[in-house]
């Protein structure tokens, strides 16, 4: 999932080649919106079942809605589907998915997005090894400072600390090595190719490992014996999430990631209200001034980037998410 980093610089907007850049933002601030609402619905889940099945379900009724998009929208596919790189991004998916939803079980949202903001101070780490990029000191130390912040959120050793704090950090590894993967195969693959591809490979990556825990008792289908609300929410939560990556993959193609940035905060902002307005959690202190030093933090790792961007008169790039 892209997730908010830092407010940038103010760019005018203008055309790209695939019209005015005013577009992008507004399918961004609209995607935006929509995120914590399929957060949530997560979360209302995890009332009913294990958080495993609950990633086994999203993705189902995620890669249905993707494959009917497809079909219909046939024209805009290009490049293979089916290949081993979008198999590792299903697999990178389901990390994700998993670790958020699995935080989401036993946390507020907004503190389990605050620890996923991580992303990319990780995405940095792996720059160097797995895409040859150069990183300077700067940005390094401000991933330092970054990882401080995530301690401050997560307080190891301190009473109220659980392990599956450390879920959220999970889940932005997961997430920073699919935009990894994710940067090759977008070279030769539409977004919409990527999309629908990467999530069939999760939902089937998600029911081989739950087909596992259920072969060995570890667990079996709650849904089938679940409320009957379940059946509503969870075709929706599919549809909200498949919905949100489109429209953040077409805010991409039409406006340049440095004018997209700011618009990325208002998620933490919903998050924050959905998570108070549905279950009554808002973040305390420790949790705010830990989701600052992040934020800011990843805003000045933004901020290099695109400074480099501009040296080398190239343009910072952004990815799709996925899960």
């Amino acid at each position: 999932m892209i997730r908010p980093r830092t407010k940038s610089p103010v760019v005018p907007a203008r055309r790209t080649d695939h019209g005015p850049a005013g577009t992008g933002i507004a399918l961004m601030i609209v995607a935006m919106a929509l995120l914590p609402v399929g957060d949530t619905l997560a979360k209302l889940l995890t009332g009913a079942m294990p958080p495993a099945e609950v990633v086994l379900w999203r993705f189902g009724f995620q890669s249905a809605t993707l494959a009917a998009l497809a079909l219909i929208l046939r024209h805009r596919l290009r490049g293979a589907m089916f290949s081993p790189v979008l198999v590792l991004s299903g697999l990178c998916s389901v990390v994700t998915m998993t670790g958020l939803v699995g935080a989401f079980a036993v946390m507020p949202i907004a503190t389990a997005i605050a620890i996923f903001f991580v992303e990319p101070l990780i995405l940095v780490l792996l720059a160097a090894p797995l895409l040859g990029e150069k990183v300077g000191p700067r940005r390094y130390a401000a991933v330092a400072v970054g990882f401080v912040g995530a301690l401050v959120v997560i307080r190891p050793g301190f009473e109220g600390f659980t392990p599956a704090a450390l879920l959220p950090l999970m889940a932005a590894t997961g997430y920073a090595l699919n935009a990894v993967i994710l940067r090759s195969a977008s070279a030769s693959r539409s977004a919409l190719t990527i999309q629908t591809g990467a999530t069939l490979y999760a939902a089937l990556i998600a029911l081989g490992l739950f087909g596992v825990m259920a072969l060995t008792g570890g667990s079996g289908l709650v849904a089938p014996s679940a409320p009957g609300w379940v059946w509503g929410v969870l075709p929706l939560a599919g549809l909200v999430s498949a919905a949100t990556f489109l429209l953040i993959a077409e805010a991409f193609r039409r406006s340049e990631a440095g004018l997209l940035a700011p618009f990325q905060y208002l998620e933490i902002v919903g998050a924050v209200l959905l998570g108070y307005l549905v279950f009554g959690d808002l973040p305390d202190m420790a949790t705010v001034l830990g989701t600052a030093i992040i934020l800011g933090s990843g805003g000045y790792v933004v901020h290099r980037e695109r400074a480099a961007a501009r040296g080398g008169g190239g343009r910072a790039e952004a990815l799709a998410p996925q899960g």
